[in-house]
């Protein structure tokens, strides 16, 4: 399909651009997000007639954009979750929770803005890219971890993904010799005895 840009898309083009492009990312990315129309006649005599409309809104969107950009600097996000001993989640962290909780810290992020490829499924500390406008990206560092004290530990460089076994009690145990085991050693010892005693008789 051939579309006409309304933003900077990627490798794609910047905006004005018409590319073709593949059907189902026309149809489930680029028209549905406004990002780009149909190249027809009308869509281009239409951008003809607002492009500077359409330039200045694309401006303002790019300076809020480095405007939630340069908040982010700096900014992590600590997500507190269940996991094993091992470091791997009982659930996993995804792009919404991370959206949801960059929204709860003041940061207007929508879950599409969220480069997230595949859940996060372990504790540690993870790199997110944000992708706030076309021109406009940052990473955020993501803490997740089991609570807020594994939370301070990992920011400092700590990986509890490694077990540990300090704790463990490494004293010798002491071996115990039931009654049993004695009642049996002792008829042993006394049948030792009592053929000893025939062997010297016999004599």
């Amino acid at each position: 399909m051939k579309v006409i840009l309304l933003e900077r898309v990627g490798r794609y083009g910047s905006l004005g651009d018409e590319v073709e492009v593949k059907n189902g990312f026309a149809r489930n990315f680029l028209l549905p997000q406004g990002k780009a129309l149909r190249a027809t006649e009308i869509n281009r005599t239409k951008f003809d007639a607002q492009r500077a409309t359409i330039e200045k809104r694309n401006e303002e969107r790019k300076e809020a954009a480095a405007g939630i950009a340069s908040g982010l600097n700096g900014h992590s996000l600590v997500m507190i979750r269940q996991a094993a001993e091992t470091g791997q989640l009982y659930g996993s962290v995804s792009s919404r929770d991370i959206s949801e909780a960059l929204v709860a810290d003041g940061f207007e992020v929508i879950r599409s803005q969220v480069d997230l490829t595949t859940a996060i499924k372990e504790v540690g500390l993870h790199d997110v890219a944000l992708n706030l406008h076309a021109e406009v990206s940052i990473s955020v560092s993501v803490n997740v971890a089991r609570s807020p004290d594994e939370a301070e530990r990992q920011a400092t460089g700590e990986d509890l993904t490694i077990v540990s076994y300090d704790d463990e009690d490494t004293t010798p145990a002491v071996e115990e010799t039931d009654e049993a085991e004695v009642d049996e050693a002792e008829a042993e010892a006394e049948a030792e005895e009592t053929g000893e005693e025939k062997e010297s008789q016999d004599e």
